[in-house]
């Protein structure tokens, strides 16, 4: 028996549907995009231009659940199926656009550079329990305009798994969407098999912006998959229980969605989020409060029962070091999401409200990941009956160590963490220099950094990469882009 965690009684989840139907069909949506609210008005929806505000019918609704596909995959940068979005596995992907990063050595942060996303890059090939790499962070020595476009070509340079990224402007689309089109050679090859998923935020309460709502159009045109990033925070802007933050949450990611399947149905699409409680004391949102992830889960099981793959922003902490909290809220987070099946889990490497990334955490988290997983192959029984026979042969060897049971099932039945889980006796401890947590990832992610395999895409779409990210690059007044280590 595989475990499994849930928050929400079917009669409560049809009835927060229900009640964010109504918002939509009552209150309605502000989208700051005229062609959009035009589109939507072809199909239904009463718009007025002077507020920039759509009011759907149920049946616009109805149609975007109707056409949205209930599963998709990802592909790596050479075309092999990477990421099954479904109602199976859980996914993992880090954390995504940190503007600072850990000196976890000297305990403090930096603006990172174009040197570390690299290493980033570099190390996620090495990540074997997270199955896609993200945008993770903003380096800092390049124009702040093509910022989204750069990280995305460093990824896909440098890291064979798909990417989860997005753009903080109209303008930026058109150069991500060139990278993608040149490693997968056609823009038909790239709808039939995804590289990328694009995150597209609301702003709560009920808003699109033109930028964030014409991403959902151009990604739809070509058949990229979003992720709804909905943010409604308890308690500020959306009701303090967590219900009704729910309710918030459904209505503004289903607006997202009617906007998507209405421009190209069947576009795929994540029902996801990064919603979180407002902690008044401190004016801060938690992603690490229990009540954050407990929302997470819950509106997992909205999205499931709506039949569409799932995403989340939880398993990462608001602590400022690789500390207690950090594991804490860390470990917490991801065994949630796993015991609750979210299909894509944002998170790994993240500290500090989404805003500090983390590669020894990244490590130490992929860990955690593999625990998880562990955890959900669950119990059962392998040659265990009769017990009799096995009995006999402990007492007789007083002990099972080269037992052909053993053997057979050691590697099944029990996990075995890398070195970055301490589980030495204390003399050995010592004996291997009383190292800490940090510095335990640190040499662990210098000796995956050793090994590398280089990229190995061929050399005429690596060119033409480059020569799209120049062509990006000058039109934003930079004649040169840094040095590629």
């Amino acid at each position: 028996m595989k475990p499994k965690i849930r928050f929400l009684e079917e009669s409560l989840i049809e009835e927060i549907i229900s009640e964010a139907y109504a918002i939509l069909c009552e209150l309605g949506i502000e989208i700051h995009n005229e062609e959009i609210l035009k589109m939507l008005a072809d199909h239904g929806a009463d718009i007025r231009l002077d507020n920039m505000r759509a009011t759907f019918t149920e049946d616009i609704i109805n149609q975007a659940l109707t056409s949205a596909p209930s599963s998709f995959k990802l592909y790596d940068v050479f075309g092999q199926e990477a990421v099954d979005l479904s109602d199976g596995p859980v996914n993992f992907t880090p954390g995504s656009a940190a503007i600072n990063l850990l000196d976890d050595s000297r305990a403090e942060i930096r603006k990172p550079d174009t040197a570390d996303y690299i290493r980033f890059s570099r190390l996620m090939n090495h990540m074997e329990n997270i199955a896609s790499t993200s945008t993770a962070f903003i380096p800092a020595d390049v124009e702040a305009k093509i910022s989204d476009s750069y990280r995305l070509y460093l990824s896909l340079k440098y890291c064979t798994k798909p990417v989860v990224t997005g753009a903080f402007t109209i303008d930026a689309f058109e150069v991500m969407k060139d990278l993608q089109v040149a490693v997968r050679g056609s823009a038909e090859d790239l709808a039939l098999k995804p590289l990328t998923v694009f995150s597209c935020c609301p702003t709560s309460p009920l808003k699109w912006s033109d930028v964030t709502s014409q991403n959902l159009v151009d990604c739809a045109n070509f058949k990229i998959p979003v992720e709804y990033i909905a943010m409604p925070l308890a308690g500020f802007m959306a009701p303090v229980t967590l219900v009704g933050t729910l309710v918030q949450h459904t209505a503004e990611t289903l607006s997202g969605l009617v906007i998507s399947q209405l421009t190209n149905p069947g576009t795929p699409v994540l029902y996801g989020g990064s919603p979180a409680i407002f902690d008044m004391r401190y004016e801060t949102t938690p992603m690490g409060a229990v009540e954050t992830m407990m929302i997470d889960c819950a509106y997992n099981e909205i999205g499931k029962y709506l039949d569409l793959p799932t995403q989340a922003y939880i398993g990462l902490s608001d602590a400022k070091l690789l500390d207690a909290q950090a594991g804490l809220e860390t470990g917490l987070g991801i065994f949630l999401a796993t015991m609750s099946g979210i299909s894509q889990v944002s998170g790994p490497g993240m500290l500090d409200f989404e805003s500090c990334f983390s590669l020894e955490k990244l490590v130490l988290d992929n860990q955690i990941i593999s625990m998880s997983s562990r955890l959900m192959k669950g119990i059962e029984p392998k040659d265990d009956f009769p017990i009799v026979p096995r009995m006999e042969e402990l007492l007789r060897d007083k002990h099972l160590l080269i037992s052909s049971h053993t053997m057979q099932y050691l590697d099944l039945e029990h996990l075995m963490p890398s070195e970055v889980i301490d589980r030495a006796n204390r003399m050995r401890y010592r004996e291997e220099g009383s190292r800490t947590l940090g510095q335990r990832a640190r040499q662990q992610i210098e000796e995956f950094l050793r090994t590398e395999q280089e990229n190995t895409i061929p050399d005429e779409v690596s060119q033409e990469l480059t020569a799209l990210m120049k062509k990006e690059a000058k039109q934003h007044g930079m004649d040169k882009l840094p040095d590629l280590h």
